[in-house]
């Protein structure tokens, strides 16, 4: 495999900006395969300083982008393309890559893993009866070159990638898809730009893979932006913590019984327990919160997708966004917000993970989407601007708070609870 190096630095610090530089340096000497997350990004960023990248087209490939990609990559072109057509690379583009000798940049982290739900306990033990499959050291292998039944028709050919070592069992009821890691390993180096990647999916993923990550900063030298050994003091939060007014008030804790809040409020779990008055006092508090900024501008808003219709209300519903978006400029005139969710991660992707001995920090993970959510905002602009922020959940108040004083990230729940947090 070749180099992989992770260009873990804020958002707004110029990583794009070196990414377009390098690849236009070496433009006819090195091949490159950018990959980024919007369509848009592509045609009004990245095309724009680096014309010499080609988008596949699918009136190119037979109606197909993936057909004109494989064309693209045996005429040894440059690449730009979206996180959409990266995860459907098969085969084909993996042989076709490795023997090109290409450089992937990668805006972003991928969605690597994935739990098929259609996919029952039940159904394992049938294919194992019938001699469909086995599963050997947790990975699903495929028996029968003959079967024609609906799991090789699925939305997820499983004996295609049981073949290629893709479906792992978790605890003989689950069944997890992971992203070919071969995909990874055919580039001759691989360039990963994004923030805390300590406290993303991927980089649990390369741990199970035994892969080895490098970490860079960007640093702005003169007019140019270079890659130099990682260092978070090249963050300056110092200058983000002046800009950045979290709400500190009665709506932290008004909307739980007797005022104390534990530290659990507005997890995942918490979300689906709630009454109906709990929803009503949230649903209050975003109003006035978002009525009490309205003469500081524009507004955005999140929590999780399924309560989203509970808490939307008059003057903001259509500024929602989803938790986790990434990469996109277009909500920079938003100046108030709210982030209405404790996010943990997903508990089976957490034990698969934890049972493969690969550590897992969920307050990073839980950080990490915090600030690239907040970086929508008015704050990612080329001269950053001041914003407002309602985090009713004190565990993702204290965690952005100790990221900004630069402290240790954690959190610890006390017994008693938080009576009066705010």
């Amino acid at each position: 495999m070749g180099k992989l190096t992770v260009v873990d630095s804020i958002m707004g610090s110029g990583k794009t900006t070196w990414a377009k530089k390098y690849m236009s340096m070496n433009k006819g000497i090195k091949k490159y395969v950018y990959v980024s997350p919007y369509l848009d990004e592509i045609t009004e960023n990245i095309l724009m300083d680096c014309p010499f990248l080609i988008e596949p087209d699918p009136k190119y490939g037979e109606g197909s982008k993936l057909k004109h990609f494989k064309k693209l990559l045996i005429n040894g072109d440059s690449i730009v393309t979206t996180h959409a057509l990266f995860k459907l690379f098969d085969e084909e583009v993996i042989k076709l890559i490795k023997d090109n000798e290409y450089i992937l940049i990668l805006d972003e982290v991928v969605s690597v893993i994935e739990r098929i739900e259609e996919i029952t306990k039940y159904d394992i033990e049938l294919l194992k009866k019938s001699n469909v499959v086995e599963v050997v050291d947790k990975k699903l292998r495929w028996l029968d070159k003959d079967y024609k039944g609906v799991f090789k028709s699925n939305y997820i050919n499983l004996e295609y990638h049981s073949n290629h070592g893709n479906i792992y069992v978790h605890n003989e009821s689950m069944i997890f898809w992971t992203y070919p890691i071969e995909i990874f390993t055919a580039f001759t180096e691989t360039f990963i730009l994004t923030y805390l990647f300590k406290g993303q999916i991927q980089k649990y993923y390369y741990d199970f893979f035994k892969i080895e990550v490098t970490y860079k900063s960007v640093k702005k030298m003169s007019d140019k932006y270079v890659l130099v050994p990682y260092n978070s003091e090249l963050e300056n939060r110092s200058q983000y913590k002046k800009l950045i007014s979290i709400y500190e008030g009665i709506f932290n804790n008004n909307y739980v019984s007797d005022g104390i809040v534990k530290g659990n409020e507005l997890s995942s779990t918490w979300i689906m327990k709630a009454d109906k008055t709990t929803v009503e006092r949230l649903k209050k508090n975003l109003y006035s919160y978002f009525r009490s900024k309205e003469k500081f501008g524009e507004k955005l808003w999140t929590t999780k997708k399924s309560f989203q219709n509970k808490l939307k209300g008059k003057g903001y519903t259509k500024c929602f966004i989803p938790w986790n978006k990434r990469a996109t400029n277009n909500h920079q005139n938003c100046r108030n917000l709210a982030f209405v969710y404790n996010l943990y991660m997903n508990p089976f992707e957490k034990a698969f993970f934890e049972q493969a001995n690969v550590q897992v920090d969920e307050e990073l993970f839980a950080l990490s989407n915090l600030l690239q959510w907040i970086w929508r905002s008015a704050i990612r602009k080329e001269t950053p601007e001041s914003i407002n922020i309602y985090i009713p959940s004190i565990r993702m108040r204290k965690l952005l708070e100790q990221w900004l004083d630069n402290e240790k990230v954690q959190f610890k729940y006390k017994k008693s609870g938080y009576r009066n947090a705010i």
